[in-house]
């Protein structure tokens, strides 16, 4: 497998659901070490803004944020830091865990649904396949992740819906791990910014999200309070890395 190839394929493939997990069968194929190279030269070239690296980039950081694959991560990390290679390094870059901390599941109040008791666990999942929206409110703040895995997948859902998960306070980790893994709406920017500036999202989830931001979102980052100082240093070492912005030409009429 060489890079090449790599974003050919990826880059075949219609949807990012299809993208991630082609990746993940192909990375599974091979050895730490091959892994670590191949996604390594994706990471650099993208960070030297090629186009097609950087559309690849977004599959890589998604199996990199996706808590599914921590086993495979932590090794690839181990991989780019004896093989130096610096760009993957930032992608998988560990911080600290986030200061505020996460209630559990069986420590948040499932909302009140309206039916004069508390809904079980498969009622609440049955409303949030429903196609209407009438109980989103109610859903939305929902803890348990299955209810927020299958509300996810309703189609009635929108952006707006998934920036709401995303910005949470305090922040629901399970409820930002299945934002990632439902890969429906992590495809978006905003939603990705919203868990990135969100001081409560994972740092494994935050970090390979980071990568992907352009240089726009990289300042939002730097002038948050709320991130972390290893945040807000790894988006001053990509922005440093981006290229910048060319002037626009004036034109003077004579």
């Amino acid at each position: 497998m060489t890079p090449e190839r790599l974003k050919r394929v990826l880059l075949s493939l219609p949807d990012l659901s299809l993208r991630v997990d082609w990746l993940t069968s192909e990375i599974a194929r091979l050895t730490c070490t091959e892994a670590a190279s191949l996604l390594g030269a994706v990471v650099d070239e993208a960070e030297a803004q090629k186009p097609d690296a950087r559309e690849a980039l977004l599959t890589v950081a998604i199996f990199c944020a996706d808590s599914s694959n921590a086993e495979c991560v932590d090794a690839l990390r181990a991989s780019a830091l004896e093989a130096r290679l610096f760009g993957l390094g930032r992608l998988l870059r560990r911080a600290p865990p986030s200061s505020q901390r996460a209630p559990a599941v069986d420590e948040q109040r499932v909302p009140d649904y309206g039916a004069g008791r508390e809904l079980t666990l498969g009622e609440r999942k049955s409303l949030a396949r429903r196609p209407d929206r009438r109980a989103f409110d109610k859903l939305l703040q929902d803890p348990h992740p299955l209810v927020i895995r299958q509300l996810l997948e309703n189609p009635k859902m929108v952006e707006a819906d998934a920036i709401r998960l995303a910005t949470m306070r305090p922040a629901r980790v399970d409820t930002i791990r299945e934002l990632v893994r439902g890969r429906r709406w992590i495809g978006r920017p905003r939603v990705r910014l919203s868990i990135v500036l969100n001081p409560g999202s994972p740092p494994e989830v935050a970090m390979p999200l980071l990568c992907l931001c352009n240089r726009e979102e990289l300042s939002d980052v730097l002038r948050s309070t709320e991130t972390s100082l290893i945040l807000r240093a790894t988006a001053q070492e990509l922005l440093a890395r981006r290229p910048p912005v060319p002037e626009a030409t004036s034109h003077t009429l004579h």
